[in-house]
C-alpha cells in the first residue's frame, strides 16, 4: 500500500511510519511535514535511507503542497498533522484553528478529488470531561480547550465529507499517548528529562486530574488495523485502559527515577482543566486489537529510552535543535 502520512515527523506519526515499514514489507510511505517546532526529522533518522520512505517538506494548510503530495499517488492518507499542546492553545488559539481545521479541510478536499481513503487522527479530548463511566463513539462532542475544540471541528468536517460527498474516511480518537520521541513539553517526557537534569517537576494543582495512558506502539497498531480493516464512515476510540491521576503518574515516575516528593513543584492549575477522560474501546477491540503493554511496563520502557537518548532531547530542551533545524532545513 502507498500511504501518505501527514505530520509524520511528530511523535505518533514517526512511530506509525516506523511500524508501517517494519510490519508491511510491501508498503511505501510519503511523509508530508511542515517541520514545526515539534516536527523533528531526527525522529526518523533510522529509516531515512529506506527506499520505501519518502519525505516532502510541506504545509497541509497550503493547497499547492497538499496537491503535490497527492500527485505521488497514495492509496490511503493518515492525517496526524496538528497542533496538539493544550497550554499552547490557550495562549495561541489561532495556530490551532489554522492547522487543525483549515489543514484538515485541505486534506479532505484533495482526498475527495482523488478518491483516496482517509484516516483522520483525533483525540479523546473532543468529548470533554466525564466523572464516571466512559465515552462511546456516539457520545456528544463537548470540548473545553481551544485545542480540543479545533480537533472537534476537524472531526465534524470529516463527518460532513463522508455524508455529503461519500468520502471513504474514518476517525481514530486516542487517549493520552506516551513513549519514545515524544516532544518534552508533554508531561511524561518533561518530568523524566527534568529529573535527569536534576530539576523539579511541575505538577498542576492537586494532581487529581485523571488520564488514560496508552503506549504509542499500541496506538500505532490500532491505527494500522483501522486503516486496513475499519469500516468507512466509522469512528474508533482507542485507549489503554490504564487510568491514573496526575499525582499517581508523578509518583510512578519518581519511583522509577529514584527521586522523592521533594522533586515535585506544585504550580497553578491550567484554565479549564478537564478532570477525567475515559473512552469505551469495545469497537476497536472488535476488530481484534488489544494493548500489548500495561502501564508499568510501558512507562519503564519510556524512562529507559529517555535515559539512553540524551542526544535526542538535550538539544531540544537547550534550544540547539532550533538552530540546527534552521541551518539544515531553512526557516518555516
Amino acid at each position: 500500500m502507498r500511504v501518505l502520512v501527514t505530520g509524520g515527523c511528530g511523535f505518533i506519526g514517526s512511530n506509525f511510519i516506523r511500524l508501517l515499514l517494519q510490519e508491511h514489507a510491501e508498503d511505501e510511505v510519503l511523509n508530508l511535514d511542515k517541520l514545526t517546532y515539534a516536527g523533528n526529522p531526527e525522529n526518523l533518522k533510522d529509516v531515512e535511507d529506506d527506499p520505501r520512505y519518502n519525505f516532502m517538506k510541506g504545509d497541509i494548510c497550503d493547497a499547492r503542497d497538499v496537491e503535490e503530495a497527492f500527485s505521488w499517488g497514495p492509496e490511503a492518507v493518515v492525517n496526524f498533522a496538528a497542533e496538539t499542546h493544550v497550554d499552547r492553545s490557550i495562549t495561541s488559539p489561532e495556530d490551532f484553528i489554522r492547522t487543525d481545521v483549515l489543514g484538515t479541510y485541505r486534506i479532505l478536499e484533495e482526498a475527495r478529488k482523488e478518491g483516496v481513503r482517509l484516516l483522520h487522527i483525533s483525540t479523546d479530548e473532543v468529548y470533554g470531561s466525564i466523572e464516571s463511566g466512559s465515552f462511546s463513539e456516539d457520545s456528544p462532542l463537548m470540548p473545553n480547550s481551544p485545542y480540543s475544540a479545533s480537533k472537534a471541528a476537524a472531526d465534524l468536517l470529516v463527518r460532513a465529507y463522508v455524508r455529503t460527498y461519500g468520502l471513504e474516511a474514518l476517525i481514530v480518537r486516542s487517549s493520552n499517548n506516551y513513549g519514545p520521541y515524544q516532544y518534552p513539553e508533554k508531561v511524561i517526557p518533561l518530568f523524566v528529562t527534568n529529573l535527569l537534569e536534576g530539576r523539579k517537576v511541575p505538577l498542576y494543582g492537586e494532581g487529581k486530574n485523571v488520564r488514560d495512558w496508552l503506549y504509542v506502539e499500541d496506538n500505532c497498531r490500532a491505527i494500522d488495523l483501522v486503516l486496513r480493516s475499519g469500516s468507512p464512515g466509522q469512528i474508533y476510540n482507542v485507549g489503554g485502559g490504564e487510568e491514573r491521576t496526575n499525582l499517581e503518574l508523578t509518583r510512578a515516575i519518581l519511583e522509577i527515577m529514584g527521586a522523592g516528593e521533594e522533586s515535585v513543584e506544585r504550580v497553578p492549575d491550567r484554565p479549564g482543566h478537564d478532570l477525567r477522560y475515559s473512552v469505551d474501546t469495545r469497537k476497536v477491540r472488535g476488530l481484534g486489537w488489544s494493548p500489548r503493554y500495561d502501564f508499568e511496563t510501558g512507562l519503564r520502557k519510556t524512562v529507559a529510552w529517555y535515559r539512553e537518548h540524551t542526544e535526542w532531547w538535550k538539544p531540544i530542551k537547550s534550544g540547539e535543535f532550533r538552530r540546527y533545524y534552521v541551518e539544515k532545513y531553512g526557516d518555516i
